[in-house]
């Protein structure tokens, strides 16, 4: 019973981490950058032991190859010298010597090439770790893209459903706009018909009466003929004019 709660319960667990790693990708990518980082570490650790084994085992057979020689040219002197007994030894150690050498240059020559190979796993490794955080990189911000294009494409395609709709706002703003442009027009024709133009035409007839006259009475003084002005009548003649007085 209480397994299976701890396994409901651990579901669960697993469903919010999840979904919160889903909303962050970057902070788990940034996670996982640093495990790389660590893991780097601790193998470069390793490699740096592995490093000092392969240069103890190189100083080992450098001293034994030391050893080998100089056992080798004292053989030959006890041996020139007559001293068969202590040349036999000498012999024997050199034996032991070389021997031991060649197993330590095996064994150098082995760690060697495992270091190379360590080496170049890890190159290869890690090579390998940053192209996918770096594909995970460019992949995260194409999704970045493709997330904002969708948003936009469902905005537009939202304006476009409700734009010009019955409840939109814009055309109520219209209506209302148009209707009280109307009403300033109404306003405005009414106050002009409402303006008595019948002074200001008899003042203008009366200005008009007034610099006839005045041109009438300079064209008089001067001597100057007017014309009459098309569609006037000619004026009757003066009262007490008499024609002529027949015989």
């Amino acid at each position: 019973m209480f397994r299976r709660i701890a396994n409901l319960f651990k579901g669960f667990l697993g469903l919010f981490i999840g979904g919160i790693e889903k909303k962050n990708p970057e902070a788990l990518l940034e996670v996982e950058k640093e495990n790389l980082r660590k893991q780097i570490s601790e193998f470069n650790q390793g490699l740096a032991a592995h490093a000092g084994l392969v240069e103890r085992l190189m100083g080992q057979v450098k001293k034994l190859n030391t050893e080998e020689t100089e056992l080798k040219a004292r053989t030959k002197a006890l041996l020139q010298a007559g001293q068969r007994d202590a040349a036999a030894e000498t012999a024997l150690r050199y034996q032991t010597v070389d021997k031991q050498h060649d197993e330590l240059a095996l064994q150098m020559e082995a760690a060697e090439t495992r270091y190379k190979e360590l080496v170049r796993a890890r190159d290869v490794a890690v090579k390998a770790a940053r192209d996918k955080i770096e594909s995970l990189r460019r992949g995260i911000d194409d999704m970045k893209v493709q997330k904002a294009m969708a948003e936009l494409n469902e905005m537009a395609a939202g304006m476009v459903g409700s734009l010009g709709g019955s409840g939109d706002t814009l055309n109520r703003l219209e209506e209302m706009v148009e209707e009280e442009r109307s009403k300033a027009a109404g306003r405005a024709r009414v106050a002009r018909d409402s303006v008595d133009m019948s002074g200001t035409v008899i003042k203008e007839a009366e200005q008009k009466a007034v610099a006839d006259m005045a041109l009438a009475d300079f064209a008089a003084a001067e001597g100057i003929e007017l014309e009459p002005k098309q569609g006037a009548t000619e004026a009757p003649p003066a009262q007490g004019t008499m024609g002529p007085v027949s015989q």
